[in-house]
């Protein structure tokens, strides 16, 4: 490796203990050589740092940051800062990467002269093992229009940071944002891909996205459905302030709509996870209005982004008791 790494890879790390040994075990054994890790603990309790410890003193290319636990995007902001690579991706530790991962991303980008490269993925369900392909993904060169129309409606190119490849000036040259809230990777990107002239996709699923019992979409709450609505928000809000509102508006009216039917199916989930029905009604009909207000052409994108959509179910209507 040059004393300069071609990749900077950030590992943000909390309480995996259990996963982040074979995280960066996939990581030291890629077929491509000219790369850094950069690990940041963020204040785990669980031994995750004595790990990352460990795989820091058997490879001179790990150094290991850590810190007070302050939340995903910081530790991914920390990482970045120390980041010398021409460009940098994000792997969530509890997730791990084909052997073949850095190579065809970074091949990809240098062949097509690209600022963002992006693989297909596995899904991986840790409850039954079963691992499945993203089925919607394609092998293309895009231009930045053509990207951000697939990736503001979230398909084939979807809005998470991890499975790409970035060139680091985009976030060295641009000011990006790390909103400390949940699907953060989706506000991000959007500022990302904003500034990219290339992007190359790839059908190859190169990333093995780990469904854990405890992922944010497995462990749900009124905030992180909130979440998704502050998302739309601040979606619409960025194309608005670019004067690409009407040029990206029938992409985001499709977002919106799979925010909908995902935050239909995480208010039932809720709900039954409380084993409580009470106001579960009025979290869907909020939804729905919701979802309707932020597609409205009056509505007012500068307006206060601390949404408050859904609210935690009532104790008083509980379906044990019946």
């Amino acid at each position: 490796m040059t004393d300069v790494p071609a990749i900077s890879v950030i590992v943000p790390v909390y309480n995996v203990a259990a996963y982040v040994g074979e995280c960066l075990s996939s990581l030291v054994h890629q077929t491509f050589t000219d790369f850094e890790i950069i690990a940041v603990n963020d204040g785990s309790t669980d031994g995750s740092l004595a790990i990352l410890r460990e795989f820091e003193s058997s490879y001179p290319f790990i150094r290991v940051i850590d810190q007070p636990n302050a939340g995903v995007s910081a530790a991914r902001k920390a990482g970045l800062a120390l980041a010398q690579g021409k460009y940098v991706t994000f792997v969530d530790s509890d997730d791990s990467v084909a052997t073949t991962y850095l190579e065809e991303l970074y091949t990809a980008a240098e062949k097509n002269q690209a600022d963002i490269a992006c693989c297909n993925y596995f899904f991986r369900f840790e409850a039954t093992g079963l691992t499945v392909t993203y089925p919607f993904a394609h092998k293309s060169v895009l231009n930045q229009e053509q990207a951000m129309q697939r990736l503001v409606r979230d398909y084939s190119i979807q809005g998470f940071l991890w499975n790409k490849l970035y060139r680091r000036t985009l976030f060295t040259e641009n000011e990006i944002p790390f909103p400390s809230m949940c699907f953060e990777d989706m506000v991000m990107n959007r500022e990302l891909f904003s500034h990219a002239e290339k992007i190359v996709t790839l059908r190859k699923p190169l990333y093995y996205y780990q469904q854990r019992c405890t992922s944010a979409l497995n462990t749900m709450n009124p905030r992180k459905i909130n979440d998704f609505f502050r998302m739309l928000v601040m979606t619409r809000r960025f194309l608005e302030r670019g004067g690409k509102y009407e040029k990206y508006q029938f992409s985001y009216r499709i977002l919106c709509g799979k925010t909908i039917f995902c935050s239909l199916y995480l208010i039932v989930k809720m709900h039954m996870d409380h084993r409580c029905a009470g106001g579960a009604l009025t979290n869907m009909k909020k939804v729905l209005q919701s979802a309707h207000r932020f597609t409205d052409s009056s509505f007012d994108v500068m307006e206060d982004i601390s949404v408050d959509v859904v609210t935690a179910p009532k104790a008083e209507t509980n379906l044990s008791a019946r």
